[in-house]
Formats: C-alpha cells, structure tokens, sequence
C-alpha cells in the first residue's frame, strides 16, 4: 500500500485520513484487524507513537475498536469512514476553489478548467 505523508502539514491526521480512506474504498474490510502499531509505523514510513495516535483517534471516532492483547479491529459500521472520507473530500473541494478564487477565477471558470483536466 502507497501511503503519501506531506512533511508541511501534522502527520497524525493525514494518517487517519489515508486509513478512512482505504477503509472507504474497500482495501481494509469491516471486522479486519489492522496492522499492528509496529508494522503500520514501517509501512507507512512513520513513527509508532504517530499510528498509536492514530489509531486511538479513530477509536474516538468509531472507525476502529481495540481488544486487548490482540490488537485493533475495523468496526462494522463503514459508515464512520464514510462520513470521515466524506468531510475530507469536501475540505479538499473547498481549499482547491479556495485556492482558484485566489488566483482570479470564476466559478464557470474553474468548472471548465475541472471539466478539460
């Protein structure tokens, strides 16, 4: 699995995100356990203190569970990877017309440049 860490921006959320998003798109499965700490850290390039953290966060948010002595599990409900992905997909939508705004386009104009790309 290709994990992309953007050094300019905290590493915990972005780690979270990757993980609702392949929880989203099906390569991690409802009931799955997850990589160990451990083994995620040298997967994705990272220090294990930074997958801990992850992981409890999306304990927090009802993505994952942990059971003691055997590790962190998906939850069933795909629906709170949904709803993270869905967050994140509309904030990166709002940062990129954000952005475009920012260099002087319309809205008919960057719906023209999305439509050509």
């Amino acid at each position: 699995m290709q994990w992309v860490i953007d050094k300019n921006r905290p590493i915990c959320p972005q780690l979270c995100e990757q993980i609702c998003v392949n929880i989203a798109c099906g390569r991690y499965k409802e009931g799955e356990r997850m990589p160990s700490v451990r083994e995620m850290a040298v997967e994705a390039g990272v220090n294990p203190n930074t997958v801990q953290r992850a992981y409890e966060t999306l304990e927090t948010q009802g993505v994952l569970y942990s059971v003691r002595g055997s590790g962190w599990f998906i939850t069933e409900e795909k629906a709170s990877s949904e709803k993270i992905l869905d967050e994140l997909l509309r904030e990166k939508t709002e940062e990129y017309f954000t952005a475009m705004k920012a260099l002087g386009m319309n809205e008919e104009q960057i719906k023209q440049y999305v439509k050509e790309w």
